[in-house]
């Protein structure tokens, strides 16, 4: 395995203070996980060097956090969310005093009755397209956002730092996706969003139109028609699809409309028009899109492709900025990054129109936001090693679970400095709730590992580190029985067909701890090790080699990225299909 060595020395060392500090003897029906270490080493960052200390690397949120929207209080603050689907808690805040350096602050959604609908969803279900915005006129800040399957909804908070979002109100005049708020310098508000074609007739697959509706901020209702201010997209000749996102500005006393358009793959696009009012008459933009990465070369190196559904915002000092998604497949054509958010400076023509990919020209992989001073330690692109103790008694806000809080399925306390996952009768192939924590893949080349203490009593019962893109695309790294009944380290591969081991290995049970390490050296593939804590300090290799496409986007679908994690179940074989 790649950094063999490196891993070693360090799970060793975590290993022995785990042991000396916390103890490993198993408990029956639980895996005990302790020092998860996750390290990034993208070569990119090295070919793409920071010029100075004002200056950042694309993308600026890397790994899976899609359908970026940002705000601004006018007094320097700015809050950005992304899409999480189903995972939970919802929709990750990040704060930021200049737009380079980003904290992640909490969740707008975090707590359950916040969510419905989520049991029985695919993972690319559940919450799409979080718009945060906030209302001078009553100094409140609001998310909306779509929760497939029960609606439009938003949540409103006077504190983002507090976490003390509201309960959700929901919109069942307001059809469709992807709506977003607009506040008027008047105080009047509206909400924009991409729905359906005309009397439900579309024309042609992919045609959606843009609505706007008037909202009363005085009784959190909508105020009378619902106008169509979008049919098709901005050439309708041309039968444009998925005109989505959609977001209004008013900028100089006039208004613009910006929607992505092209749907999420490589023709994904932004596209801008402009109007006398809310409800327009809005026009679109002659050499529209302002943003892609269509037209170019897909051999060419180091590409970003799929760039679209954007937001704009103004700092405090004038300058424009717009945060977007995007992704970085590999020389293979495929990731499992995800859709990943990405920042560029706005420029304004002459006449007016604000372009934030001028020419079409590669998406840059460095920026400079002058004035900033980043903070290297805290930065979240890059190269980074991010690490776990389990020493706190709540899971660090990183870390997600599968469409409820599964804190019935885990414990912080009952091995205090250890996370208890139960053996569970539920599986990460089923649309439901497994004893799984997770946290994003950001890079194409990683390692990560963890120590567990885990001894199977059945051959149903297993534990380890789970690579999840989704119910039918995963990797499992674990400990458990094989069919001689023998305990063994293997690798699972959960595809449509079924559930396949494709690598095992004895294990001795006398030795209850392990430490299991998963990397890659460049997204390409995937190598699987582990070793016994005290007994050696060289990576047994499980499995290398293994094809990292079968877990991408190009290869099972969906909107989200790749997750690592500690996982159990006692439902090793369970596969719905």
């Amino acid at each position: 395995m790649r950094n063999a060595a490196i891993i070693a020395a360090l799970t060793v060392f975590a290993a022995a203070c785990s042991a000396s500090q916390k103890g490993t003897e198993p408990v029956p029906g639980v895996a005990l996980f302790d020092d998860f270490v996750y390290t990034g080493s993208d070569s990119i960052y090295a070919i793409c060097p920071l010029a100075d200390s004002a200056s950042y690397h694309n993308p600026i949120l890397p790994g899976w956090y899609s359908d970026p929207s940002v705000c601004t209080n006018g007094q320097g603050d700015y809050f950005l969310v992304t899409s999480t689907f189903c995972y939970y808690p919802g929709v990750p805040i990040f704060h930021s005093r200049d737009m380079v350096n980003w904290r992640q602050i909490g969740h707008v959604l975090n707590r359950p009755e916040q969510l419905k609908n989520f049991p029985g969803q695919h993972i690319s279900g559940g919450i799409f397209a979080p718009a945060i915005s906030y209302n001078p006129a009553n100094k409140t800040y609001y998310m909306i956002t779509t929760n497939v399957g029960a609606g439009n909804f938003f949540v409103k908070t006077t504190d983002p730092f507090s976490g003390n979002w509201s309960d959700p109100v929901y919109l069942p005049e307001v059809q469709g996706i992807d709506p977003a708020f607009f506040f008027d310098e008047d105080g009047k508000a509206y909400i924009v969003n991409n729905d359906d074609a005309p009397d439900g007739k579309p024309e042609y697959d992919g045609h959606r139109t843009v609505r706007v509706v008037e909202f009363d901020t005085a009784t959190d209702k909508c105020v009378g028609e619902r106008k169509i201010v979008v049919n098709k997209g901005w050439r309708p000749q041309d039968k444009p699809i998925w005109c989505e996102g959609p977001h209004i500005y008013k900028i100089n006393g006039t208004y613009y409309l910006m929607t992505a358009e092209g749907g999420t793959g490589d023709w994904h696009s932004e596209v801008i028009y402009r109007g006398p009012s809310p409800f327009g008459p809005f026009t679109p933009y002659e050499k529209n899109p302002i943003l892609t990465q269509r037209n170019l070369d897909r051999e060419r190196t180091n590409p970003i492709t799929c760039a679209g559904h954007a937001d704009l915002i103004q700092t405090a000092e004038g300058d424009w900025w717009a945060v977007f998604l995007a992704c970085r497949p590999t020389k293979a054509g495929f990731e499992n990054l995800g859709r990943e958010t990405f920042m560029l400076p706005v420029e304004w023509t002459a006449d007016g129109w604000p372009v934030i990919n001028p020419d079409m020209q590669p998406v840059a992989m460095t920026g400079t936001r002058p004035g900033a001073v980043r903070d290297d330690a805290h930065a979240t692109f890059g190269n980074f090693t991010v690490s776990d103790s389990f020493d706190s008694t709540a899971l660090d806000q990183r870390w997600m679970t599968l469409r409820a809080p599964a804190t019935d399925l885990y414990s912080l306390t009952e091995r205090p400095g250890m996370l208890a996952l139960k053996c569970a009768p539920v599986s990460a192939t089923e649309k439901a709730t497994p004893a799984f924590a997770a946290r994003r893949l950001q890079h194409h080349a990683f390692d990560c590992s963890a120590t567990m203490t885990f001894l199977p009593d059945s051959a149903s019962q297993c534990a380890g580190l789970l690579l999840f893109k989704d119910e039918k695309h995963q990797y499992l790294l674990g400990r458990g029985i094989d069919a001689e009944g023998a305990q063994c380290i293997f690798v699972d591969k959960v595809s449509p067909e079924g559930i396949e081991t494709i690598a095992s290995e004895p294990v001795d049970p006398a030795q209850s701890t392990v430490t299991l390490a998963i990397s890659s050296p460049d997204g390409l593939t995937f190598d699987f090790g582990y070793l016994v804590p005290g007994e050696s300090d060289t990576l047994r290799t499980v499995a290398t080699g293994v094809d990292a496409g079968h877990t991408s986007t190009a290869r099972a679908g969906g909107f989200t990225g790749t997750v690592v994690g500690p996982y159990a179940t006692s439902s090793r074989y369970t596969f719905n299909k």
